[in-house]
């Protein structure tokens, strides 16, 4: 019997959260059944709040070109766009003087950043991040730092290599919360290693910003990045917030509208000069809407208060990891101790189901197809974290696990469901027949229709997902 946690007793916070788009949501299962579905793949993008949805609509109307324009429509939509900074500047903690960049993703952002390093900098980083925050840095020099065994051996491993760098310019690349674990990194001390060092930081707060507050001045952040899809806004907007002094002397990320305060032609050449911060590096026509959306997801999480969203999110947790710790063959993964704090994100392997090997994909399909619950499988953009932690236990498939991860819209009965389905397939297996395909599993036959907002892309709403001629 599972320990009933205050927390999410019968979801007593429930209605004291944010409302997501799509919470009553049902899927097909291959059995014929429909199920509400259990969505537990908030790490990878989360659903989208309905006050966000909302305030996108009333946006639409008024939608129009940023900057420059006359028309009254034209104003209001760089109002709302401006706006957006000053919210996303607030809800990191960041100072009054700090650049806000939108970019397209975390991803997106930290490029942004590498892009501005001034020469010979030297960039520090843990084997353990995402591999936006292990790529972003390809030209420069790299002192590449494992995976940490504990966060004080993760700052000694940064003393040491700040302490044996050559002079020169220096970055440190730092994660709120691994995509892998969930575990939360010492931040703060962190940055006191590297400032102690005369090393800047940036945080990766990608897996962070929806789950705790951020205040980037308290704990001497220089730079953050974070994305709307993963903060219940999917518009397609992330932020990089920091220092100006790097941004403002590096050269344009993109080159285009907006970047350019004045082009000419000189003996045959475009001679140009650059704008300012922070059109210096937002070329192009921006993403009003995703900025905006962001802007209210900041502020609606905000509103409802971290100790509720920290509260509902701990006690779901609890009860997965507990959970998991008694179907027999599931290891959970972790870099640190089992008690280190982290947020909702719990990664784990399958050994064995039905009497054989398990493959984490073909276990992750199976989940969906026949109980309606959408979970991760593979490496989760981290492929050197999680090889490193699968070796510490060989029984699972090499490179490869199931990550949950848990949201505003996730109930105790999502994590009952997914307990209750990993305890039937270890014991049995899966009931369905499955085909391996170059993109993964899937189900022979698969009954289940496509849904009727797929029709506008040429796809009918009454055949299966796939289309493959199925054996008699």
């Amino acid at each position: 019997m599972l320990t009933e946690h205050p927390a999410t007793g019968p979801d007593r916070l429930h209605g004291r959260l944010p409302q997501v788009v799509g919470a009553g949501l049902t899927v097909p299962l291959v059995t014929g059944r429909q199920v509400p579905y259990a969505n537990l793949d908030h790490a990878a993008s989360t659903p989208c709040l309905a006050e966000v949805g909302r305030e996108v609509a009333r946006l639409l109307p008024w939608y129009a070109s940023v900057h420059r324009g006359a028309g009254f429509a034209s104003q209001v939509t760089t109002r709302a766009y401006e706006q957006a900074r000053d919210a996303v500047r607030r809800f990191v903690g960041a100072g009054p003087d700090a650049a806000v960049l939108f970019t397209r993703n975390t991803t997106d952002a930290l490029n942004l950043l590498g892009r501005a390093l001034p020469p010979r900098t030297t960039v520090f980083r843990f084997a353990s991040d995402h591999h936006a925050a292990l790529l972003a840095w390809r030209g420069s020099a790299l002192r590449r730092l494992g995976v940490p065994s504990g966060p004080g051996h993760a700052a000694e491993l940064l003393a040491g290599a700040l302490a044996d760098a050559p002079p020169g310019p220096r970055l440190v690349v730092l994660t709120g919360a691994s995509n892998v674990t969930g575990e939360l990194w010492p931040v703060a001390e962190l940055t006191e290693v590297a400032a102690a060092h005369g090393a800047r930081t940036v945080l990766d707060a990608a897996q962070l910003a929806a789950h705790g507050p951020l205040d980037t001045t308290a704990c001497g952040v220089d730079w953050v990045a974070l994305s709307g899809h993963k903060m219940y806004a999917p518009f397609g907007a992330g932020a990089l917030v920091g220092a100006a002094d790097w941004l403002a002397g590096a050269e344009p990320y993109l080159g285009g509208g907006g970047a350019t305060a004045q082009v000419t032609e000189d003996e045959g050449r475009e001679s140009v000069v650059w704008s300012g911060l922070p059109h210096r590096h937002e070329a192009g026509s921006p993403n009003v809407l995703g900025a905006h959306a962001m802007a209210v997801a900041c502020q609606a999480l905000s509103a409802v208060g971290w100790e509720t969203v920290t509260a509902h999110e701990r006690g779901l947790a609890a009860r997965l990891r507990e959970g998991l710790a008694r179907i027999p063959g599931v290891c959970r993964l972790g870099m640190w101790d089992a008690a280190a704090p982290s947020v909702g994100v719990v990664s784990f392997g399958v050994a064995h189901w039905g009497g054989r090997p398990a493959d984490q994909r073909l276990v992750a399909t199976a989940l969906s197809a026949e109980y309606g619950i959408g979970v991760r499988d593979g490496a989760f953009c981290a492929h050197q974290a999680v090889r490193a932690l699968l070796c510490r236990d060989h029984r699972h498939q090499p490179g490869r696990a199931l990550r949950t991860s848990i949201g505003l819209g996730t109930t105790t009965e999502h994590i009952d469901r997914l307990l209750a389905a990993l305890t039937e397939l270890v014991a049995d297996g899966p009931r369905w027949t499955y085909r391996e395909t170059p993109d993964g599993w899937s189900p022979v036959p698969d009954p289940r229709p496509l849904p009727d907002v797929l029709t506008h892309h040429g796809a009918t709403g009454d055949g299966p997902l796939r289309r493959e001629e199925w054996p008699s």
